[in-house]
């Protein structure tokens, strides 16, 4: 399955007093990377997404695992895969890497909804689109 990867500079606005990432640091890294992968990966600008289009991915479960520890200055590369596409739901593992060591993996389950009733909805058709025939075999 093809990944969305993009490199990462460990910030000191990232951490805690104890000098290492502070692990919902992670989240928000997480979340701007989904945003990167609409916008760059599919083509579908996440901003249009929530904006005009009133279309959210609320996150509906979340599971982690942080394996190894980061601190400012570490480069680190952010991956992401489709799992899986369902009608409204779509499930992304993610990972964090600095060379061949995990720092964390991540797997998500989010759901599209109407951003004016927060119900679900299908899947619009061109994000779609854009995962099948870009992200899925």
């Amino acid at each position: 399955m093809k990944r969305f990867e993009k490199p990462l500079r460990i910030r000191f606005a990232h951490c805690d007093p104890a000098g290492i990432v502070y692990f919902p640091q992670y989240l928000v890294m997480l979340n701007g990377h989904l945003e990167d992968w609409f916008t760059e990966g599919l083509g579908v600008s996440y901003a249009e997404l929530l904006g005009p289009r009133r279309v959210g991915t609320p996150t509906v479960r979340l599971e982690c695992d942080f394996t190894a520890i980061s601190r400012p200055g570490d480069e680190v590369v952010i991956g992401l895969q489709v799992k899986h596409l369902g009608r409204s739901s779509f499930s992304l593992d993610f990972d964090i890497r600095a060379g061949d060591q995990l720092r964390i993996k991540a797997h998500k389950v989010l759901v599209f909804t109407c951003l004016d009733t927060h119900q679900p909805i299908p899947a619009p058709d061109d994000v779609r689109h854009a995962i099948e025939t870009r992200f899925l075999p």
